[in-house]
């Protein structure tokens, strides 16, 4: 299987529409190719029909048969690249950082390190019993973060 020729057809088909982005594409066993795409405004079912065809159209299946997989990213999934980030501002996330450590928060910023993350947190009073409201934030790596996910609210 020519994976080159293979990427660059992908990437091709993902250039005619600039709202959309690879975000995962892989050669599994038994000739299988998997292609992950998203879009800035989310990935309409004609785009991966598209893509495939695109893809499929110029492979010789009598030369080498396969099985090829275009398909919008599962909402369970972590995120994966910066642009999927980017897309989801203003969205709760769930953080789980190396040190085992997990933040949830609104994503209010994406740079080319890492995210911010605002959130509200019930802490003790500095004076006298009770508890208090405080806006919380931070700013994370790339690096020390494990995953991410959207978290939906219902």
């Amino acid at each position: 299987m020519d994976k080159i020729k293979i990427t660059d057809l992908v990437n091709q088909a993902i250039e005619e529409n600039p709202e959309l982005f690879l975000i995962e594409l892989k050669f599994l066993p038994e000739n299988k190719i998997y292609v992950e795409v998203d879009g800035d405004n989310g990935i309409p079912l004609k785009e991966c029909i598209r893509i495939s065809r695109g893809v499929e159209h110029n492979l010789d299946r009598e030369e080498e048969d396969f099985s090829l997989e275009v398909t919008s990213p599962d909402i369970a999934n972590p995120l994966k690249v910066k642009r999927q980030y980017i897309k989801n501002i203003n969205r709760k996330l769930q953080v789980k950082l190396h040190d085992n450590s997990t933040i949830e928060g609104d994503l209010k910023n994406v740079n080319e390190n890492g995210i911010e993350l605002e959130w509200k947190a019930r802490e003790p009073k500095p004076i006298g019993k009770g508890k208090i409201t405080v806006a919380k934030k931070a700013t994370i790596p790339f690096v020390d973060i494990l995953e991410a996910k959207v978290k939906i609210l219902f």
